[in-house]
C-alpha cells in the first residue's frame, strides 16, 4: 500500500516562495503536484518522471520547479513569486506498479496580503 504524506504548505505575501514536500512509501512511477482552490476543479501544476522529465502548467512556468530524489522517493515543488491565484489546497499524486494512482492529504497554500 502506497503512503503519501505532504508538508510545506502555509500562509505567505504576494512575491514569496515555499516549498512543498511529498515522502512516498512502496513502489513509484512517476509523481506530480495538483491544486484545488475552492470552487475550482483540481488542476494539474507540475509531474515528473522516474527520469526526471517535467511538465508544467503554463500559469507556473517560470515560477514553479518540481523536482524528485528516487533514493528518498520524494517529490518537492519549489513556488516563487506566488500569487493570490495561487492559493489552493495542494494534492501530491503517485503512480504505482499495476499501474496504481494515490493521492495525499493535501496541503493548504494561501497567499495573501
Amino acid at each position: 500500500q502506497v503512503q503519501l504524506v505532504e508538508s510545506g504548505g502555509g500562509l505567505v505575501q504576494p512575491g514569496g516562495s515555499l516549498r512543498l514536500s511529498c515522502a512516498a512509501s512502496g513502489i513509484i512511477f512517476s509523481m506530480s503536484w495538483y491544486r484545488q482552490a475552492p470552487g475550482k476543479q483540481r488542476e494539474l501544476v507540475a509531474a515528473i518522471t522516474r527520469s526526471g522529465s517535467t511538465n508544467y502548467a503554463d500559469v507556473v512556468k517560470g515560477r514553479f520547479t518540481i523536482s524528485r530524489d528516487n533514493a528518498k522517493k520524494t517529490v518537492y515543488l519549489q513556488m516563487n513569486s506566488l500569487k493570490p491565484e495561487d492559493t489552493a489546497v495542494y494534492y501530491c499524486n503517485a503512480v504505482s506498479a499495476g499501474p496504481s494512482n494515490y493521492w495525499g492529504q493535501g496541503t493548504q497554500v494561501t497567499v495573501s496580503s
